[in-house]
């Protein structure tokens, strides 16, 4: 029997069902319909600690951040167990959340030092916007999956959805195409690589 195709969805929004959730169901329902598993796991209200810079995770060498206040490590685990992590993160002064920031240093330090154990996954950036600054957000996701050894895929635009209000980027017509397209294109580089 085939092991199912795994993608974990990490929303960063501090609203559980704003405008990041909205870009991030969009390409949730590309991925449904090609029958590829996913969990969406809402972190936007986590109090999780920055990286300390204490290397333990490297002298340990167990896939493991050796902070213990928080979920980290659980999410780690579903980046390890998935065959792709797609990163949702609104627009905070054109840059990425607190927790998402968080999320990004300690599990990128813990996957560096633990052999490139994210290596070959597939990572997708999803930004919600209001107005400008979303790219430099789509630029410190992408360089989590990059220096991670990861493979991204790319849309018919950068991967951003324009809104204010929870909702809103339901009326953004390029961005829903935007991120249609990314969950196809996702869905199609997780089936080739698998």
């Amino acid at each position: 029997m085939e092991k199912p195709i795994k993608v974990v969805l990490f929303n960063g929004s501090p609203r559980e069902k704003g405008n990041t959730y909205h870009c991030l169901r969009m390409v949730m329902n590309e991925l449904e319909q090609e029958q590829i598993k996913f969990e969406l796991i809402w972190i936007g209200m986590e109090k999780l600690s920055q990286c300390r810079e204490c290397y333990l995770c490297n002298e340990n060498q167990n896939k493991k951040c050796s902070i213990e206040d928080d979920k980290m490590n659980e999410y780690i685990a579903k980046m390890l167990d998935a065959d792709g992590i797609i990163i949702g993160s609104p627009t905070f002064f054109s840059n990425v959340t607190a927790p998402i920031k968080a999320l990004i240093d300690r599990a990128g330090l813990v996957a560096k030092v633990n052999g490139d154990m994210l290596k070959r996954k597939v990572g997708a950036a999803v930004i919600a916007v209001r107005r400008a600054g979303a790219t430099t957000v789509m630029s410190a996701i992408n360089y989590f999956f990059l220096i991670n050894q990861m493979i991204v895929p790319g849309s018919s635009y950068w991967n951003m959805g324009f809104g204010l209000e929870p909702g809103e980027v339901e009326e953004d017509k390029e961005g829903k195409k935007t991120f249609e397209n990314l969950g196809k294109n996702m869905a199609w580089l997780l089936k080739k690589l698998n």
